[in-house]
């Protein structure tokens, strides 16, 4: 227990992390067997953004409450902040997955897995700096 109270903070955000993957699957998943044909680039494209819109919202709501424990009462600008946070780590995956694939050769598998060390690590900083700072 004394050792959940000193990383408290890590813990949850690992957790809520894990079922936010979760519901990113899932909605992903949902979607290409139900109504969208993944074989189709474009309706490929919406999946994966209905997923990534539904796990950012998701992500919010979570962190809020349970990691950064936030009492802001500008919830809109907090979300705001959240979300542009989480639009330029997608750019850093993007960008990150473009040189290790594309350019280096290395396989998306293993890329993938590197990049998403790299987009943890700067979305806990990112929020913790940028979106639910304490005043």
């Amino acid at each position: 227990m004394n050792i959940y109270r000193k990383y408290k903070e890590i813990i949850n955000y690992l957790i809520v992390g894990v079922l936010t993957t979760v519901v990113s699957l899932a909605v992903y998943y949902i979607c290409v067997i139900t109504f969208l044909d993944p074989q189709n680039a474009i309706e490929l494209q919406i999946a994966n953004v209905i997923s990534w819109i539904v796990a950012v919202t998701f992500a919010y709501i979570t962190n809020r409450k349970f990691v950064f424990e936030s009492k802001n009462p500008d919830m809109l600008k907090e979300a705001s902040a959240f979300v542009g946070a989480r639009i330029v780590t997608l750019l850093m995956d993007m960008f990150c997955m473009f040189i290790m694939v594309t350019c280096m050769g290395l396989s998306d598998k293993i890329a993938k897995l590197m990049v998403q060390v790299i987009v943890i690590v700067a979305n806990y900083v990112f929020s913790k700096i940028f979106v639910f700072r304490k005043k």
